[in-house]
């Protein structure tokens, strides 16, 4: 019996995306298609290289062709990805092209990693979660929008002065395959930034519209703790496709992570998890141990309470702090150690709840603050 396309397609149309609800075919995921006798190939796109379904959707596929078209079939399944974007050029059919001075315009996602509370760990969570999604083979991007106390160069290992271009937009200088842009590339160390908030939201419009980033799967956003001016102006400056909240577990920083997660709420944008950082700590000498420091489940329960993702957590190890003294995150640094398995796994779910805000929500807008007089 001849195998053919349409049978091919049959089978594969019988998979579904676990995470978007709808089989590859209707997704349009299968390309490359050739089949040659006996011996069948394809490429599965899927929305993003993070995707932790992707073994799980590659066993999919190869039991449906066995099961539907024949058990003598070995098909060549080639994993790739091709990253959704949540911006209004995709939405709905819509074809609004950006402009070519548009600094973002090939950028397909914006993430924020915010916290409602310095100490938590946020910068920690930002630097891991861009290198991890770098090593799956996404492109990203890190900016650091915390003017007055900038830590992505030192995290990241890199403090050089970047270039301009001859349209005065600034190149990011790249590091562990990460492009990245902070305030502290452009002042001494010793030196501070004693800006009052018109200039530090003047400074960070700049990061975002006058920065050749070219083209990005994912761009991520290390904000200052709080609610205040710098995410306001974010929000009004670029549609973000998501934020992600970082706090510990005791009630203190609770009460703040609730705060940014309502603030979030309140400019439409889409809250997709809650990482629970320093969660508990396991002494080398007691692997089977688990002391939890700042207490239990809190983020997990406040996860529950407001209806969000939690995205994971993530344990109080020394490789942790001693990766971003160092400049090297420990994903990279200790890439077995729990934490950072954890960090991978955040960045896996942080990707696939992106995927699935860009499949079902509206597309994110700027948000237009007005005030009240």
């Amino acid at each position: 019996m001849a195998i053919t396309e349409d049978k091919i397609m049959f089978a594969l149309s019988n998979v579904i995306d676990p995470d978007l609800g709808k089989d590859l075919v209707t997704l349009n995921m299968i390309d490359d298609l050739v089949i040659e006798g006996n011996n069948v190939a394809f490429t599965v796109n899927l929305t993003t290289p993070a995707c932790p379904m992707k073994d799980e959707i590659e066993r999919a596929c190869r039991n449906a062709i066995k099961h539907l078209v024949s058990d003598e079939i070995e098909p060549e399944i080639n994993m790739s990805s091709k990253v959704t974007k949540g911006g209004p050029s995709q939405a709905f059919g819509q074809k609004e092209e950006p402009s070519p001075e548009d600094s973002l315009a090939g950028v397909k996602n914006i993430i924020a990693v915010a916290s409602g509370k310095g100490g938590v760990g946020k910068s920690t969570v930002a630097v891991n979660l861009a290198v991890a999604l770098a090593q799956s083979g996404a492109s990203v991007g890190l900016v650091d929008t915390d003017i007055y106390g900038p830590s992505i160069p030192t995290m990241m290992g890199i403090n050089e002065r970047p270039n301009i271009t001859t349209k005065k937009k600034l190149v990011p200088l790249e590091k562990h395959g990460v492009k990245l842009v902070s305030m502290g590339f452009l002042v001494d160390l010793d030196e501070a930034v004693v800006w009052r908030g018109p200039m530090v939201s003047s400074a960070v419009k700049q990061f975002l519209t006058e920065v050749e980033w070219g083209e990005l799967d994912y761009l991520v956003m290390d904000l200052p703790p709080g609610t205040g001016d710098i995410q306001l102006t974010i929000v009004q400056q670029v549609p973000l496709t998501g934020a992600v909240v970082v706090s510990t577990p005791q009630t203190v920083a609770l009460d703040d992570a609730r705060k940014a997660v309502a603030m979030f709420k309140k400019v439409n944008v889409p809250v997709l998890g809650i990482v629970q950082n320093m969660a508990y700590f396991t002494p080398p000498e007691l692997p089977d141990k688990k002391y939890y420091i700042f207490g239990q489940d809190g983020a997990k329960k406040l996860a529950e309470t407001l209806e969000v993702t939690m995205l994971g957590e993530v344990p109080l190890e020394l490789p942790v702090r001693e990766g971003g003294d160092e400049g090297n995150p420990v994903v990279l640094r200790d890439p077995t150690s729990p934490a950072a398995i954890a960090f991978r796994e955040i960045a896996q779910r942080s990707a696939q709840q992106v995927s699935i805000r860009n499949a079902q929500d509206n597309p994110t807008k700027k948000v237009d603050i007005k005030i009240k007089p």
